[in-house]
Formats: C-alpha cells, sequence, structure tokens
C-alpha cells in the first residue's frame, strides 16, 4: 500500500514513552537540568520524525507522504476505540451479521455484473469494499444525536462494527500486497491476532499495577501527556508489526484501538484522556487523511470521460442498496424507519473505500 517505514516511527514513540518514565522516577533529578533534556529530547524527537518519513530537516519542514497514512491510521484506532465488546450481548450481533452476510451476497452481485461491463476487474474486491462500513464516522453523527446510548444507538453501532471490521479482515486475508496465498495469510493473521492478544493481556495486567497508576496519573496532565504517547506507541506498533509481516495498516491500526480499549476501562482517574485522543485524531491527522484524498483526485481524468461520469450515480446507488438494504432485518426491533435511519448510516464507509482504492491500485486490481 506504501513504501513508508513505521519502525523508525515506532522507535521514536517508544522513546517517547519511555523518556519522561525515567525521567520521574529519578526522584533526585534537578529541575533546570530536566526541563533542558525535556528540550533536547523535544528537538531529536522532531529530527527523528522527519528522518522517519523522508524530510529534508535543514528545511526545517516536516510533512510528507506519511501523514496521510498517519491519519488513515489514527482513524481507524478510533473506531477501534468505539467497540464495546464487554457491554454487548451476542444476540445484539445476529442481526448485524446476517446483514453483512447480505450485503457481501448483494455486493458479489454488483461486482459480477460490473465485472460482465468492464468496469472492474474483480467481483469480490468490489463486493467487499461495497459492504464496508465506517464506525469511526457514524458514532460521532450518533453523539451528536443523542442516539449512541439508545437501542437504535447500539444497533447501529454494533452493524457499523461488523461492517468494518468484517471488510477490513477480509481484504487482509484475500488482497495482501504480498505474493503468499490466502492460506499462508491466514496463518499470518493467526499469528498477529496471537500476538495482539498477548499484547492486551500485558497491558491489562501492568494496569492492575497501583504504582504503575500512580505514576501514569502523575504525568498524564503534564507535559508528558504520558497515555497519549502510549496509545499512540501502541498505535505505530501494531501498524509496524502488521507491515512487517504482510497485513494491511488498517488491520493493525484497528486492533490498537480495539486492544486499548479493552485494557482502559476503569476511566475515573483519567476522564480526559479518550477526549486528547479526540482531539488528535479528528482535529488533525483525520483531516490530512481527507484533504490529501482531495488533492490527489484527478477531477480532470474524470470529467474527461463521460462513461466513468455517468458510473458515479450507480456506484453510489449500489453502495446504498448493497449495505442499505439489510438494514431491514432491523425493522422489527426499531420500526421501519429506525431501520432506514440504519441503512443509510450503515452505507457510510469513505475511510474505508479510500483504503480498499489505495490496496486495489497497489496490488493492480483496480486501475489508478
Amino acid at each position: 500500500m506504501s513504501t513508508v517505514s513505521f519502525s523508525g516511527l515506532l522507535i521514536v514513540s517508544l522513546i517517547a514513552v519511555a523518556a519522561p518514565i525515567l525521567v520521574a522516577s529519578v526522584k533526585r533529578v534537578k529541575r533546570e537540568a530536566a526541563k533542558r533534556r525535556r528540550g533536547d529530547r523535544r528537538r531529536d524527537y522532531r529530527r527523528a520524525v522527519c528522518s522517519c518519513l523522508g524530510e529534508d530537516r535543514s528545511a526545517g519542514q516536516c510533512g510528507g507522504p506519511a501523514w496521510p497514512l498517519l491519519g488513515l491510521a489514527f482513524l481507524l484506532f478510533l473506531a477501534g476505540l468505539e467497540i464495546v465488546l464487554r457491554a454487548t450481548a451476542p444476540r445484539q450481533f445476529r442481526a448485524p451479521l446476517a446483514g453483512f452476510a447480505g450485503s457481501l451476497l448483494l455486493g458479489a452481485v454488483a461486482g459480477v455484473a460490473f465485472h460482465a461491463v468492464g468496469w472492474v476487474r474483480d467481483p469480490f474486491f468490489l463486493a467487499i469494499t461495497l459492504a464496508s462500513t465506517s464506525l469511526g464516522l457514524v458514532v460521532p453523527f450518533l453523539k451528536d444525536a443523542g442516539l449512541s446510548g439508545t437501542v437504535l444507538g447500539q444497533l447501529i453501532i454494533a452493524g457499523a462494527t461488523v461492517g468494518e471490521f468484517g471488510a477490513i479482515t477480509l481484504l487482509s486475508l484475500f488482497f495482501s500486497a504480498t505474493k503468499r496465498g490466502t492460506a499462508s495469510n491466514i496463518v499470518t493473521f493467526g499469528i498477529f491476532g496471537a500476538v495482539v492478544a498477548a499484547v492486551g493481556v500485558t497491558l491489562g495486567r501492568a494496569g492492575r499495577n497501583i504504582r504503575l497508576d500512580a505514576l501514569l496519573t502523575r504525568l498524564q496532565n503534564t507535559t508528558a501527556e504520558i497515555r497519549v504517547r502510549i496509545a499512540v506507541a501502541l498505535l505505530i506498533g501494531f501498524v509496524a508489526l502488521a507491515v512487517k509481516i504482510g497485513l494491511q495498516i488498517i488491520l493493525g491500526a484497528f486492533l490498537a484501538g480495539v486492544v486499548l480499549n479493552l485494557v482502559d476501562r476503569d476511566t475515573v482517574s483519567h476522564p480526559v484522556f479518550r477526549s486528547k485522543l479526540d482531539a488528535l485524531g479528528y482535529g488533525f491527522l483525520s483531516p490530512v487523511l481527507f484533504v490529501s484524498s482531495g488533492v490527489d483526485f484527478d477531477l480532470g481524468a474524470l470529467t474527461r470521460s463521460p462513461s466513468a461520469v455517468a458510473r458515479i450515480p450507480l456506484f453510489l446507488l449500489a453502495l446504498l442498496i448493497v449495505r442499505g438494504a439489510p438494514a431491514a432485518l432491523y425493522a422489527h426491533t426499531v420500526g421501519r424507519r429506525g431501520a432506514v435511519a440504519a441503512g443509510f448510516l450503515h452505507a457510510i464507509s469513505l475511510p474505508v473505500i479510500v483504503t480498499a482504492a489505495s490496496i486495489g491500485v497497489a496490488i493492480r486490481v483496480i486501475a489508478p
């Protein structure tokens, strides 16, 4: 998907986590010396980040092709944070799972039809793309409307969770940038899942350590922002691991959010932690993704082909039908009006579509 290396950035994020903890652990360090070291670390951190992103440090600038990827990763990370598995009864996933299966079936029909007229190269790739939902965009709508805690809201969130996680998993398994087969990808996925589970268990046990929790609480609202640094390190670590073993960035980012949400259940001591992550993601990194996508969008190439312009409403209609129609399964629970609202919200999937398009171009499933 990208030639950007996340290994260096992972090292930087780990140093950013370790530095304030080490400084805070040394009880007899003079305050002025600590300030000078923090200043040096900030400069070194900035130089390292620029180096990781391949930027010209002498120009005094830091920004480049990795920022849109970081925006995408952070958006999916925030989406993973919205998944509350412990608070969701298994029966709540029955209709969403059936709806996602129906979406894949309808998507396959649309893919075959579009493939027959030469519009797509791989019907299954289009089916997965059309069956996706962006949880990270659906949840803000529900929160702003005050519906996230209602039966309708929880059903929509469950459906969006299945749609996003299912699409991300299928894209990682069947459309990896590596040359391995699907069976090898499944094994790799299993190994990655085991590592994710081990990290989650380790973080969960560490979170119950009273001394460590006291240290994090002391540093969380200082310039160290230790909890934010740990969250970023977890994100970059999972992304770097996913890239290293040939899986998609989106999978690592999404699971990082899920793990953090599972291990960080008691937020009494840090009530504004999630707000800080939202501010970083929605206020900075995610807009970079969408702005960069708009900049890269070649409107001229699209408008030069009348047939391409004519396909746009057909693809939009297919997206609405494929992801929205199965929401009719919710009608017996939330009524017809609620099912219609759920159908429209489930059809919101821009980040996953942008990601799928990038993957498709990289593996030559779709044309640039």
